[in-house]
């Protein structure tokens, strides 16, 4: 199967979590997308701000895998779109990434933004990335 370099930016940045739905990722890179700033609603997707910058996963998995991954219904109003990844020694990395449409992007999930903020913590995401996260609980 072909290999596809998915940006995960929500809970799925958490390998434990993909093991739990059979996907096993061939490398994992912290990396960043600007000109997006993260939302937390009900779930977590990207929205274009010319000044935001969104860290996340950088992981490489099967082509079939991220399709099925986007196909449970709990995530089935994401769509993928490209975007470039900033890895931390400054390689810039073609991926795609999985958002939701605007109309889909509403409520608020303080349970969600915990289990972020614990995953982005494990990661070693910036401190004031983790800050953003931890204001979204609010």
């Amino acid at each position: 199967a072909d290999a596809v370099k998915v940006f995960f930016y929500g809970l799925f940045m958490d390998e434990g979590l993909l093991a739990t739905k059979g996907i096993k990722p061939a490398s994992k890179r912290v990396g960043f997308v600007n000109g997006y700033e993260l939302h937390i609603g009900e779930r977590a997707t990207l929205v274009r701000r010319q000044s935001g910058r969104t860290y996340g996963a950088l992981m490489d998995i099967a082509a079939n895998e991220a399709s099925e991954l986007y196909a449970d219904d709990s995530v089935a109003d994401y769509l993928p779109q490209p975007v470039t990844v900033e890895l931390m020694d400054g390689t810039q990395v073609d991926a795609t990434c999985y958002n939701l449409p605007n109309a889909k992007d509403t409520g608020t999930n303080q349970e969600y933004a915990e289990s972020l903020l614990k995953v982005a913590t494990s990661l070693g995401l910036p401190d004031s990335y983790i800050d953003q996260i931890r204001r979204a609980r609010e």
